[in-house]
């Protein structure tokens, strides 16, 4: 079954074995793909862009709560009522 390799690096599980921080930095800060009999099995990313990755997608959660909520009533607060 033919499958999407999402990368321009590829490594298979021995390569990997071998010599994992070689094949993290084959990738050149990119992700490198493991392949398994010739199918990607993973993605082996350096840490920087998995810590990207998720801010990123925490920065999309935040936008689709602030767009959720700009959509609600607001209501006037009175702050000095509770002093």
């Amino acid at each position: 079954m033919p499958n999407i390799i999402h990368s321009t690096m590829t490594a298979s599980i021995t390569e990997l074995k071998t010599n994992p921080m070689a094949t993290v930095n084959s990738g050149e800060g990119y992700p490198v793909a493991i392949l398994n009999r010739n199918q990607p099995a993973f993605y082996c990313i350096p840490a920087a862009l998995y810590e990207q990755m998720l801010e990123y997608i925490d920065d999309q959660e935040l936008a689709n709560l602030v767009k959720e909520r700009s959509e609600q009533t607001l209501h006037d607060v009175n702050l000095d009522r509770y002093v």
